[in-house]
């Protein structure tokens, strides 16, 4: 995240705090005060030091005019905070929007169990979200960013040219574990309706769902994605990478287009049962441990035919099975259906 902090330093950051916060020499700190050179100190001292060898970018005047300088750490956690939060939202908006407009059947939005006014409440909970959301995680990369991970940059700084390959599988299927116990104790019933909850309002869930949780929730479930490079080494580079992956991840497992059947892939398929049965599929990119934890359900196979799982009688058969999951694990039904006019005409 380091290298992130330095490009929102070097285009955003630097000029703000250089404004809200000049650099001023200190006239009163008698007896050493200079006040005829005091006019010509207007810089800090503060050195460049590029986060990755990758790419540097040469700072302007603009990050030697400040008092608090880059390597301020109430200054880090401010710019991270913000990072976490406008990025989140970024991220959100341009591949769910993409998502939505490209992929996900707009038929969708003539379900029975589809909500009313749902794609503006689930923006409305995910940017509810994402500021509470921004002050839980941004600690833990003020963290990272200031050395306390296994964060590294080049080949030789790490364990070497097979860890760069390794990395990969072992993020997913570590963060794929802890997730999986995670979102599981998420559905105890004494945890489910203050936290889980809102997030399994959307029983037809579009793109825009997969950010739509409780605060708590969402940062739950982000957590071992934090915890990850604090317990092993990680390149920077592909750290970045790997964040944008699982935002994007989250939004393609939300969009209702079932291409594969595949045995090992978390696919939409499942996570969409996951959405109408709740109690299954709890993992995020593979099927491992639900098999492991007994939580498997596998897709139908009308699931993968497209008209049969846009027709009416389908739907109203889903819609039974849905009632009978709704009424044992929530109680009664407190969602009200239907689309609204503008949402109706998008389907024709």
């Amino acid at each position: 995240m380091d290298i992130v902090l330095e490009l929102t330093d070097t285009f955003i950051a630097d000029y703000a705090y250089a404004y809200l916060y000049p650099f001023r020499p200190d006239l009163y700190d008698f007896p050493h005060a200079n006040t005829a050179n005091a006019s010509t100190h207007t810089f800090s001292s503060w050195t460049y030091k590029p986060a990755t060898q990758f790419l540097q970018v040469q700072p302007s005047r603009a990050a030697y005019m400040s008092s608090l300088t880059r390597d301020n750490p109430y200054r880090q956690l401010a710019t991270l905070f913000f990072i976490t939060w406008f990025f989140g939202i970024l991220v959100y908006f341009i591949f769910a929007t993409l998502s939505y407009y490209l992929i996900f059947d707009k038929r969708t939005l003539n379900h029975p169990k589809f909500i009313k006014n749902q794609i503006w409440l689930e923006i409305k909970q995910a940017n509810k979200s994402m500021p509470f959301m921004a002050v839980c995680t941004a600690p833990l990369f003020l963290l990272e960013v200031r050395g306390f991970g296994n964060l590294y940059d080049t080949t030789e700084e790490g364990p070497g040219m097979w860890y760069n390959i390794l990395q990969f599988p072992l993020f997913l299927l570590f963060t794929d574990f802890c997730i999986y116990w995670i979102h599981r104790y998420l559905h105890h019933p004494l945890i489910y309706k203050h936290l889980h909850k809102p997030h399994h309002k959307w029983i037809m869930p579009t793109p825009y769902a997969s950010h739509a949780f409780h605060p708590l929730d969402g940062f739950a479930q982000s957590l071992p994605y934090h915890i990850f490079p604090f317990i092993f080494p990680l390149q920077k580079v592909a750290y970045v990478f790997l964040f944008v992956f699982v935002n994007f991840w989250s939004i393609l497992i939300h969009d209702g287009e079932y291409l594969t059947n595949n045995p090992i892939v978390n696919g939409a398929a499942c996570h969409s049962l996951h959405h109408s049965r709740f109690e299954v599929n709890y993992g995020q990119f593979f099927t491992a441990f639900d098999r492991l934890g007994g939580t498997y359900r596998m897709p139908e196979a009308w699931m993968f035919e497209k008209e049969r799982k846009m027709s009416e009688k389908q739907w109203k058969k889903e819609s039974k099975t849905v009632d009978e999951f709704v009424k044992e694990i929530e109680g009664d039904d407190e969602r009200t259906y239907g689309p609204t006019e503008e949402e109706a005409k998008k389907t024709k």
